[in-house]
């Protein structure tokens, strides 16, 4: 259930702005965020590169979970689609990327377990749900591929890559105080089935 009006947000994330969200919280994000899946949380964990070594800002940044679709042309890079992927394919390294590098939103799609819900309380971070299935619509919501990282050793869509959002839509699912609209509905579900059987 998605709480009001949408609450517009510019990155980077302040530990404030994160407080102040809760489950069913529609959020509109401007400014830069991150791509990152399986090669690029195993590659923070085990490598620890320092900021230096980033060419990227991830302290009170949002790391999406995309494997963005991106076409080398002339200019530059063009995104051509960028839909989530699924967050618990990275859910063992998301309390160290939250705790090492003050990590303030994840963005992706079905939820993560009780390890990331717990580094999101401790540390003051968010899980916000994009829209499935909507990768060329969220796209549109992307003006600027700004810089990859890492594009030869992982491959673009394995990469990491600061992206340029306006207005691009999601939905708060687990917030820094604990909830979880993913276990409520896991809860729900079971409850419901022991009803039937």
């Amino acid at each position: 259930m998605v709480n009001g009006s949408a609450k517009r947000f510019r990155t980077p994330l302040t530990k404030d702005d994160v407080l102040g969200l809760k489950v069913g919280d529609l959020v509109l994000m401007d400014g830069s965020i991150l791509t990152g899946r399986d090669k690029v949380h195993k590659m923070l964990c085990n490598e620890k590169p320092s900021a230096s070594e980033i060419p990227f800002r991830l302290d009170g940044g949002i790391i999406y979970h995309c494997g963005p679709i991106i076409r080398k042309t002339d200019e530059g890079y063009k995104l051509i689609a960028a839909g989530p992927t699924t967050s618990m394919r990275v859910d063992m390294y998301a309390a160290d990327v939250i705790k090492l590098y003050g990590i303030r939103g994840i963005l992706g799609k079905g939820g993560m377990g009780p390890s990331t819900s717990a580094a999101l309380k401790e540390h003051g971070c968010v899980y916000l749900q994009a829209a499935s299935g909507a990768a060329a619509y969220l796209a549109d919501r992307i003006k600027k591929v700004n810089k990859g990282w890492r594009i030869e050793e992982f491959g673009e869509p394995e990469a990491m890559w600061e992206i340029d959002v306006e207005s691009f839509p999601a939905v708060v699912t687990m917030d820094a105080h604990g909830n979880s609209l993913h276990r409520d509905i896991e809860d729900a579900s079971l409850k419901k089935l022991l009803q039937l059987v």
